[in-house]
């Protein structure tokens, strides 16, 4: 059963001290982990507004589906006629000001971008450099990745996202961040722009599908990413039905809490996991017993997580909807400090 703590306003952290930085990269701390709820009254945390400090540099390019060889736009189990691919997906990245060229940066990937690359942006103008140790965040470069079009099962962006396999990690890994880092104008602006090659100096995070996308990149490669973000998690039967992956996971991200409950039995996964879900989440209406109750899920989720022994943090959002873009403004600065508690740069 989770023992939630309730914070009804003002930041996770500075309201319970919970940032304790391990110094061994490979251990983190578990002060701070848990079950907690924010609402009915949100704020937004004045760590993600514009305080005036230095600002970094925002990059924009394209990818055309069509040059990938991973997610063309063209597998059998899409229905374009009535779920439209993209042509070319738009590739965000903001690098802070803090960061160094020549660095190994760390980084975050987010999906659906640039979903809220805006408040990740004054996150990092204001945390970088913090005063307070215990709130300075390193200075990561953040990626944020538009879908491939469309949504749930039949789509370009349910197949990335919604898919029980290590497919779109790769995707990450081998064609996103490499386009990053060959980019004509970053290359301009940063000449020895590099990105680290620790696990622990990756993050990614997303909200509903790109949630699950988050959990399933880290589950699937915890070699490549090991900090996972999700807001109002997809941890439910959104896979395509036709999908090769059906034949081994049957349910899709259900099977993560429920059905196989992958979580209580794999082997503990080196994995650092933030999860939320709001009260009238999508599904959150319908009967206990299908595959398709946004709450339940991600209560499971969380409960799973806890008595696996991870590093865990669960956020149920009171008086808020999927998504919820008050949740964001409340908690996401907590969020970041607490998911990049421990990291070590090289």
């Amino acid at each position: 059963m989770l023992n939630f703590r309730f914070v009804l306003a003002g930041s996770l952290c500075l309201t319970l001290g919970c940032f304790g930085a391990d110094s061994k990269q490979e251990y983190v701390n578990a002060e701070g982990d848990g079950d907690f709820i924010v609402g009915p009254d949100f704020r937004i945390d004045p760590d993600l507004t514009d305080q005036g400090n230095p600002k970094g540099k925002q990059f924009e390019f394209l990818m055309p589906l069509a040059d990938s060889k991973i997610f063309r736009g063209d597998d059998a189990t899409l229905e374009p006629e009535r779920r439209p691919v993209r042509k070319a997906r738009k590739i965000s990245v903001y690098v802070p000001a803090a960061y160094r060229d020549g660095d190994k940066a760390p980084i975050l990937v987010t999906h659906d971008g640039p979903s809220r690359l805006n408040l990740v942006r004054h996150a990092l103008d204001n945390l970088t450099i913090s005063t307070n140790p215990a709130r300075r965040l390193p200075a990561f470069i953040t990626i944020a990745v538009q879908n491939g079009g469309s949504d749930s099962k039949s789509s370009e962006r349910g197949l990335e996202y919604d898919t029980m396999s290590d497919r779109f990690v790769r995707f990450i890994e081998t064609e996103v961040l490499p386009a990053v880092l060959s980019n004509p104008e970053i290359k301009s602006a940063y000449p020895r722009i590099a990105f680290t090659g620790d696990p622990w100096g990756k993050a990614t995070m997303g909200c509903s599908s790109g949630g699950a996308a988050a959990l399933t990149m880290g589950w699937f490669r915890p070699d490549l990413f090991r900090r996972l973000i999700t807001y109002s998690g997809t941890f439910v039967d959104q896979q395509d039905d036709d999908a090769a992956e059906e034949a081994t996971y049957p349910l899709g991200a259900w099977e993560y809490h429920s059905s196989m409950k992958l979580i209580e039995n794999s082997d503990k996964k080196p994995l650092r996991i933030f999860t939320h879900v709001s009260e009238n989440d999508n599904g959150a209406t319908q009967a206990e017993d299908t595959y398709h109750n946004w709450v339940m899920a991600n209560e499971r989720t969380a409960a799973a997580l806890k008595a696996k022994g991870y590093d865990y943090r669960y956020v149920f959002s009171r008086a808020s909807r999927h998504c919820d873009r008050r949740v964001f403004e409340h908690t996401l600065a907590d969020t970041l400090v607490w998911m990049w508690q421990g990291y070590q740069p090289e």
